[in-house]
């Protein structure tokens, strides 16, 4: 299905935001399981996932949002996808209902494409378990072929069997993905332009967003040590001073993320910067590859 981008735009009030016409259009009552969105950035793909979740509500009783950028997440921290789940009956945006989180290690799929898509899996099964029958699924900005994008997007396509795919494009910059998927009977793609109203983030604002985030997120954190022998540490446990780090669940679930601020191999304990209170429910411990100041919240990726 297309739809075009050239109409009048107003304002939907609760989403404080300019809604396209060609969104409206949409015929919301058909659409169900996981939908997928893809764009580049500034293509408007996030607002449009919020959008689209609040018409689902009217549809379904129980829908589920993947916060799936690890790098402008908006549902957590960065480095992390999150999924959030309504409670019946309520349109709200974010959803208020239960939340879980996946860590990926880094703020860009770049590097960790295996976690970023085993990360995606688990969320999604998850959605499902918890019966939402609509499960709208923000993905990263990463869509440049050259840079592993298309072959990621390949990959949750294949992993996660959406029932519909919406492209949303500035030109043609999708058309590699989704030419085959048009033609394809396992899933329906619906085009939409890229919405006039975005405005551009350069580098610098984004990563000055992913440092309120992270402000945000351990504002109310403590020092808390940590027996690690007593814990399973992946990929091994090499700990580097400001590194960041999951504390898990035994399902894989990122209980809070840490930073590491300092480290005793003589009592095997690491003293962690973290919004946790207690180790009660944590499994394991997941290494990231960034390194996180406490004061300023600026990350470094380890070489």
């Amino acid at each position: 299905m297309s739809a075009s981008n050239s109409q009048p735009v107003h304002t939907q009030n609760e989403l404080d935001v300019q809604i396209p016409l060609a969104w409206e259009r949409l015929t919301f009552s058909s659409l169900g399981g996981v939908i997928l969105i893809v764009g580049a950035p500034d293509t408007g793909k996030s607002t449009f996932a919020r959008y689209l979740f609040r018409r689902l509500t009217a549809h379904h009783e129980r829908i589920a949002f993947v916060d799936g950028d690890m790098g402008q997440a908006t549902l957590g921290p960065p480095t992390t996808m999150t999924l959030a789940l309504n409670e019946s009956g309520d349109d709200s945006f974010p959803p208020t209902g239960p939340r879980f989180r996946a860590f990926v290690g880094g703020v860009s799929p770049r590097g960790r494409m295996l976690p970023t898509v085993v990360g995606a899996h688990k969320l999604v099964q998850k959605a499902r378990e918890a019966g939402a029958a609509a499960v709208v699924f923000d993905t990263t900005g990463l869509v440049d072929p050259t840079q592993g994008g298309g072959a990621l997007k390949r990959a949750k396509i294949e992993l996660l069997q959406p029932k519909v795919v919406v492209g949303i494009q500035h030109r043609s910059e999708l058309e590699y993905l989704l030419l085959p998927l048009r033609l394809s009977r396992r899933m329906r793609v619906i085009d939409l332009r890229a919405a006039r109203a975005v405005q551009r983030r350069p580098a610098p604002v984004r990563q000055e967003h992913r440092a309120a985030r992270f402000r945000l997120y351990f504002e109310k954190a403590r020092a808390l040590e940590v027996a690690w022998r007593r814990l399973a540490v992946f990929p091994a446990p090499t700990f580097k001073p400001h590194q960041l780090l999951a504390l898990e669940d035994d399902e894989g679930f990122t209980l809070a993320l840490g930073i590491v601020t300092a480290n005793d191999p003589a009592r095997n304990t690491l003293t962690l910067y973290t919004p946790l209170n207690s180790l009660e429910g944590v499994d394991a411990i997941q290494l990231g590859d960034l390194a996180l100041d406490t004061h300023t919240f600026r990350e470094t990726r380890f070489r």
